[in-house]
């Protein structure tokens, strides 16, 4: 793909719309971004989409800002990165700095309490689904490990209360001698 000024303007634009008709935070624009660039545009694969959204969640701040950047820098580098940060970090900054003009005539308003309680019902059906999207990936692949690594994670912040982070840079460090070869080597020198 020509990474020329319409390139960059439908960069903009996908990020901006995304960003702009998303309820419920970088959980549920996650996988909307996944169907916009790996299905619709066909602009990144499955796989790194999912290594993209792996490594935006262990990074510090919010995972739809994270996408968002990993996205643009894979597409088109920095300038990829600066549109499509800019194209995510817009509708948040207009959409709050309307609302808080009008907070003390909306927020005792029973109309608008109903429709915000109907919104978290709808991200939380999204989150669900992107839930079942991402162990039916990763149940696919048939990878012993990567699923036991799935469970344990689900048992640790399910059963045990394991901080998120915790879990998540433990599976960072696992993942990363997994497959860095670490592990292969060791075992090879015991046999």
């Amino acid at each position: 793909m020509e990474k020329n000024l319409k390139f960059y303007f439908k960069l903009f634009i996908t990020t901006f719309s995304l960003s702009a008709f998303t309820i419920g935070g970088g959980y549920v624009i996650v996988p909307l971004m996944r169907q916009k660039f790996v299905e619709e545009l066909k602009w990144i694969e499955e796989e790194e989409m999912l290594n993209i959204v792996a490594i935006s969640q262990s990074a510090p701040g919010p995972i739809a800002v994270n996408t968002s950047i990993m996205t643009g820098y894979r597409l088109a580098g920095v300038l990829g990165a600066f549109v499509s940060i800019l194209g995510t970090a817009l509708p948040p900054l207009i959409i709050i700095t309307v609302v808080s003009k009008f907070y003390d005539a909306i927020k005792n308003n029973s109309s608008v309490n109903a429709v915000l309680l109907g919104m978290r019902a709808g991200v939380a059906a999204v989150i669900i689904n992107v839930i079942i999207k991402m162990v039916g990936d990763i149940l696919k692949k048939k990878n012993l490990t990567s699923i036991i690594i799935m469970v344990l994670s689900f048992l640790a912040a399910v059963v045990f209360n394991i901080n998120a982070a915790l879990i998540i840079v433990i599976c960072g460090v696992f993942g990363a001698i997994i497959y860095s070869g670490l592990l292969y080597k060791f075992k090879g020198e015991h046999k």
